[in-house]
């Protein structure tokens, strides 16, 4: 007897070896109707897969994360399958799974067209009518090369070539299309019936720039149509938030092919920029961090020592003079503790906080670059907290709490907490790396937070936990982060005396909220949609006169917003009313005053809020009495 596990703990036993689609029927009509795959011990596999011994089974439909993952993977070979029956000519090369949909390479004649795309997803809609049975054979390796010679498939071929020649590989077929793959797949194409292509991009074979340019064809799949068109309504929505996009109408920087990877901030931008850095400043104040700088080049023995050469030399700019090799620093620790290390400290100065809002740079591919996002050169709120190991637990839950007030301060409360543990390459003990888990666990359990555990996700020198923001579109931004470190003071010398007099080795802390500040505001660009709130918003306030009679009035007005600390000007131009008010609308501008002759006769002035709301005509003292509220609470 074969005995079954299912996932509500129940068994089922069976006289004899039967699929996994036997068990479904076996269950029931309905669940035999909607599986698509099946997960026994863990691995997920075809429903043509025999069990033929005691196992834990789940059936997987399209209403499970692998159920999706199915339906990703069976789709993208549907898409060969449709270029080929339209483009007999073109050889496919690799179709896999990516975030919310797949890909496939194909190497063809000539580009293909936004005709060409939807003749294809007409065809793929076609095919999967038919609901052809998708059915796995093996072949022996150098048979199945033989097999995609023969059909003219050479890229197929090279593939397979590079499979060691005593193992079989795995081929599925549906109609007149097979395709090497290890699966596992849908039973049948009539599974695959929400899909959508999306873009055709060039990516080189093996990814290699040496090699042939192919076209990669990308696409999206659902489980169900309401699902399909969700994402489809996001991703219009995030086109409109698309910081680059934004960044240009509203003048706030922009990217020069002078200077690939790096910001040019116009003043409007970099009034934003300051904002967020002088409220980072006052977060380090109030949370006894005390603020260094440290400089921008540093001798190679120092990357040497800290093992960064030898882990990230390929993403360093470096120079040499006087026949000494430099770095520009990809990040702040090692500064910090040559800073900690001058001058005598004492177990009494623990925990010592410095922050830096410290420039780095990496040397990132040209196609990894992607605005203000993704760059070469950026600003980090960088913070390390010299610490005992005893200290690790209180900094750590004190360090959440922080977080996640600037995150509300900034428009954030939906945060992910993930512990990112040890990864094979790293240094250190694993007596080492068990505490430093540990302590990084236990302040998360301490803070009331729920959290996962990314499993060999850590860096090379400690664990970490990784604070991801969900925004309005519920995209996520990994921004946070706090690792501990108890390997590179002792590899820089970094010592304290404790209590007896002995010499020892401060545990490290490694900390930022925001991270990169270029990739924080581009995130806040996208999450506001160019609407920041009014105490980030460039300009919080515009003065607009209806006829020239006025200009003294506004001119008044504004300066006495000025006074006021706010950021504040003047529209005097010959222009309709109607005409300003749109114009700043457009900009996005929390408020707009206007002023005619019954307002300066009253010492008072109209107030229009962003969203074309109208507060009506008030003394300017309830108006600043508004902002400044605005202001003071976030909003």
């Amino acid at each position: 007897m074969i005995s079954i596990q299912l996932p509500d703990g129940s068994r089922r036993e069976y006289p004899a070896a039967l699929t996994v689609g036997d068990v479904a029927a076996s269950i029931g009509a309905g669940l035999a109707k909607a599986a698509l795959g099946g997960k026994v011990d863990g691995k997920v596999v075809d429903l043509s897969h025999v069990i033929d011994r005691d196992v834990q089974l789940s059936i997987v439909t399209d209403k499970d994360e692998d159920g999706l993952e199915l339906i990703r993977h069976s789709t993208a070979h549907l898409l060969a399958y449709a270029v080929k029956e339209l483009y007999p000519d073109a050889q496919v090369t690799i179709g896999p799974v990516i975030e919310h949909g797949f890909y496939y390479d194909f190497s063809y004649k000539r580009p293909f067209t936004p005709d060409d795309l939807a003749a294809i997803e007409s065809k793929m809609t076609e095919l999967a009518k038919k609901d052809e049975k998708v059915v796995r054979r093996v072949l022996p390796r150098d048979e199945a090369v033989a097999h995609f010679k023969a059909l003219g498939e050479n890229y197929k071929a090279e593939i397979i070539g590079s499979i060691p020649a005593d193992q079989d590989v795995s081929l599925y077929a549906e109609g007149k299309f097979e395709d090497l793959c290890r699966g596992p797949h849908v039973p049948s194409t009539g599974k695959l019936k929400h899909f959508k292509l999306m873009k055709v991009a060039g990516a080189y074979w093996r990814g290699d720039h040496r090699n042939e340019m192919l076209q990669r064809v990308y696409g999206t799949a659902w489980a169900t149509k309401d699902d399909l068109q969700k994402y489809l309504t996001m991703l219009e929505e995030a086109e409109k938030r698309d910081h680059r996009k934004l960044g240009k109408e509203l003048d706030l920087f922009h990217i020069d092919e002078h200077a690939p990877g790096v910001v040019f901030w116009h003043p409007k931008g970099w009034t934003v920029w300051q904002e967020v850095e002088q409220y980072m400043r006052r977060v380090y104040r109030d949370n006894g961090y005390q603020e260094v700088k440290g400089p921008q080049l540093l001798d190679k023995t120092l990357w040497e020592a800290t093992g960064h050469w030898d882990k990230y030399r390929d993403n360093m700019f470096t120079t040499e003079s006087e026949k000494r090799d430099y770095a520009l620093k990809p990040m702040n620790c090692p500064g910090h503790i040559l800073i900690f290390k001058h001058g005598v400290k004492s177990y009494r100065d623990l925990p010592l906080r410095f922050g830096e809002f410290g420039q780095c740079h990496r040397n990132e591919p040209t196609g990894g670059l992607h605005g203000i996002m993704r760059v070469r050169g950026f600003t980090q709120d960088d913070g390390h907290i010299f610490c005992t190991e005893d200290q690790i637990l209180p900094e750590c839950v004190a360090y959440t709490a922080l977080l996640q007030k600037v995150y509300q301060d900034f428009g954030f409360t939906d945060i992910i907490y993930k512990v990112a543990t040890r990864p094979d390459a790293r240094i250190g003990s694993d007596e080492i790396w068990d505490k430093a888990e540990h302590a990084l666990m236990e302040s998360l359990r301490a803070s009331g937070v729920d959290f996962v555990i990314a499993p060999g996700d850590g860096a090379f020198y400690g664990p970490k936990i990784e604070y991801t923001l969900k925004d309005a579109l519920g995209r996520q931004w990994q921004c946070g982060t706090m690792q501990v470190d108890f390997s590179m003071p002792g590899r820089l010398g970094a010592e304290f005396v404790d209590e007896d007099g002995q010499h020892k080795n401060p545990v490290m802390l490694h900390r930022a909220i925001v991270g990169s500040l270029e990739r924080f505001i581009g995130i806040l660009i996208e999450q506001h949609a160019g609407a920041l709130p009014t105490w980030l918003a460039p300009t919080q306030v515009v003065v607009a006169n209806i006829t020239d009679a006025q200009a003294d009035y506004v001119a008044e007005i504004v300066k006495s917003l000025q006074k006021q600390g706010l950021r504040a000007s003047a529209d005097l131009r010959n222009e309709k009313i109607t005409y300003k008010i749109r114009q700043h609308s457009m900009q996005k501008l929390p408020y707009i005053l206007v002023v005619g002759d019954k307002e300066k006769a009253n010492g008072s002035v109209a107030v229009r809020a962003r969203g074309n709301q109208d507060l009506g005509v008030m003394p300017l003292q309830d108006f600043l009495d508004r902002i400044s509220a605005d202001i003071t609470n976030k909003v």
